[in-house]
């Protein structure tokens, strides 16, 4: 099984005139299909409460900070803190996440898969069954 895990991408640039980073296919454990972000969630609210059977995807904080706890079907869980642009969390298929965001802070999402909702586990206990 794949674990997750941070991956700092390269930035170019200077303090002056800002930095540019780039994810490409050539460089990820999986081909791009979807890209989606989500903004002005509200920092009291806790997301995500789902898992995926078969999507794998690289989750960015390209504003703000985003706190994401995992969890897998054993019952690990490993809690990740986004606050640098470049950084990317990789979640692998088959973890249980919740999402804590700050103040106004931006989420950008590559997707190894297009969206099926048939591939999401909303219900925690039918995740944990699937041991």
């Amino acid at each position: 099984m794949c674990v997750p895990h941070l991956i700092e991408f390269s930035k170019v640039g200077a303090l002056s005139l800002g930095y540019l980073t780039v994810a490409q296919n050539s460089q990820l454990p999986f081909t791009i299909e979807r890209v989606y972000w989500t903004y002005f969630t509200p920092d009291e609210v806790l997301r995500g409460h789902h898992a995926h059977h078969d999507l794998e995807q690289i989750i960015f904080a390209v504003s703000g900070r985003i706190v994401f706890t995992l969890e897998d079907v054993e019952g690990h869980q490993q809690t990740f803190e986004l606050s640098r642009p470049n950084i990317g969390l990789y979640v692998p298929r088959m973890f249980w996440r919740t999402i804590r965001f700050s103040h106004n802070a931006v989420l950008l999402c590559l997707a190894s898969k297009e969206y099926d909702e048939q591939d999401y586990i909303r219900d925690y206990n039918s995740f944990k069954t699937l041991k």
